[in-house]
């Protein structure tokens, strides 16, 4: 049999006293774990919520996360209700809709899109009383981008005739 190596001690080696390595890799397995089931009880975002605003000429209700992740691709549903005609219905989104983010995809692709100050303008054109209009969006958060807190507000107009405001936040986690 072969001697043991002098390096080699019972003590050291086999009962692990003043070892410190054992008690940091757990700390550490469990600080994964717990940022591992953050994600899995969606606090850092991407499960949609519904909300919604109303006035007496049309409702709107909106269908997206308020919490997302950088990457992330995500949707937003716009279902607007008019109770009364809406002849010129325009959607016009706040620059926090389009700030750090891209914009995959709008459908159905509204009459007109344009710029208003900064705003993203949308005519959907003529909503009839008593009907709806979905509009689905979808985005991809810029892996770059972090925000907390960012205001994302929305109009319902009805040609110059703001029928609804509509503000909300949304937190961008890295």
């Amino acid at each position: 049999m072969a001697n043991t190596p002098a390096f080699l001690t019972l003590r050291r080696n086999r009962d692990e006293v003043g070892n410190h390595e054992v008690p940091i890799r757990r700390a550490l397995v469990a600080l994964v774990s717990l940022f591992l089931l953050a994600g899995l009880l969606n606090v850092f975002g991407q499960r949609p919520g519904s909300s919604e605003a109303a006035s007496t000429a049309a409702s709107i209700k909106l269908y997206a996360p308020t919490r997302v992740r950088s990457g992330l691709y995500y949707q937003a549903r716009f279902t607007i209700d008019a109770r009364s005609d809406v002849k010129n219905a325009m959607l016009v989104l706040a620059p926090g809709w389009a700030e750090g983010m891209t914009i995959n995809t709008i459908e159905p692709s509204p009459v007109s899109e344009a710029s208003n100050n900064g705003r993203i303008s949308l005519e959907l054109g003529h909503i009839p009383a008593g009907q709806s209009y979905i509009l689905f969006t979808d985005f991809q958060v810029n892996p770059t981008n972090v925000a907390f807190g960012r205001r994302q507000t929305v109009w319902l107009t009805d040609g110059k005739t703001r029928l609804i405001t509509y503000e909300r936040e949304i937190n961008v986690y890295p």
